[in-house]
């Protein structure tokens, strides 16, 4: 098994920016694909950017725009998500997922979850 702890989240105003980690544990996270979802009160859980297993490939959903980046460094076992021009919208508990076979924006791909950080962004 692999572990996930997310941190970086916090309170910030919007158009602010914050950088969420989440390091693993347990596994090399090499072989993983990753990927970072939220969720706000009330609604489903939603994807919110995925990296392969080299980091050679990214992928975000339109919505956001280019605001947000993903990137890994798997030396450090660490993936990072980087977000700039933060929205009220935005306010979630952001979780990362690691998934062994397949990567993609189903939620249903990722096999290992954190247990998030909380993201609120005030206006």
């Amino acid at each position: 098994q692999v572990q996930l702890v997310e941190s970086g989240g916090g309170l910030v105003q919007a158009g602010g920016s914050l950088r969420l980690s989440c390091a693993a544990s347990g596994r090399t996270l090499s072989n993983y694909a990753m990927a970072w979802f939220r969720q706000a009160p009330g609604k489903e859980r939603e994807f919110v950017a995925a990296i392969s297993w080299k980091g050679d490939i990214t992928t975000y959903p339109d919505s956001e725009k280019g605001r947000f980046t993903t990137s890994r460094d798997n030396a450090k076992n660490t993936v990072y998500l980087q977000m700039n021009s933060l929205k009220p919208e935005d306010t979630a508990v952001y979780y990362c997922a690691a998934g062994r076979s397949a990567w993609g924006r189903g939620p249903h791909l990722y096999d290992y979850w954190g247990q998030g950080t909380q993201v609120t962004v005030s206006s």
